[in-house]
């Protein structure tokens, strides 16, 4: 599992930059244009996204940011301040994964809710961080669907003969396969 997350916290980052870097593209009247989906634009998607991502990485390391992450629904106006909120968090996961041991996984993990406090092992927060992830960004690609630029392909990180896809993307993160994937093919 350790290695699992650690990858999955990778892929997290790769996939924001390049869901990001395509909403990049649009105009700020398409970001906020009302879509069919969970939350009514991409834009509020990415801010939801950004906001749980928040809450979740400050539980995980042990804060107290609680139910105050989601005191403003739309913390960034653009993509352009959005954009490195997003990989800050995403590098916080990271380093969370990076020291990841059979201990930590099974730590608690206290989530602050509206009057109560849920505790949690660590492996069902990181699990459920990167399902609520992959689920949002999905409904920004199906958003993008109806833009004028075309959804980025977001499954090709995991396999081996795709490693040329993410190249240039892994180059402009500091990331390397090796990194990524240590010994492993």
């Amino acid at each position: 599992m350790i290695e699992y997350f650690r990858r999955q916290a990778y892929c997290n980052l790769w996939s924001n930059h390049r869901l990001l870097n395509t909403c990049s593209q649009l105009s700020e009247d398409a970001l906020s244009a009302k879509r069919t989906s969970f939350f009514p634009s991409i834009h509020a998607t990415l801010n939801h996204i950004l906001i749980v991502d928040a809450y979740y990485i400050d539980a995980l390391e042990g804060g107290t940011l609680g139910q105050s992450a989601f005191a403003d629904e739309t913390p960034y106006a653009s993509i352009e301040s959005l954009w490195p909120a997003q990989e800050a968090l995403d590098r916080r996961l990271i380093a969370i994964c990076e020291m990841l041991s059979p201990a930590t996984l099974s730590a608690d993990v206290t989530l602050e809710r509206t009057g109560r406090q849920q505790i949690e092992p660590m492996h069902r927060v990181l699990a459920h961080l990167f399902v609520h992830q992959t689920h949002h960004r999905g409904q920004v690609h199906a958003m993008l669907s109806d833009t004028e630029v075309a959804p980025p392909q977001l499954d090709e990180f995991f396999m081996l003969d795709e490693a040329p896809l993410r190249q240039a993307e892994f180059e402009a993160l500091g990331i390397s396969e090796a990194q990524v994937w240590g010994a492993l093919r």
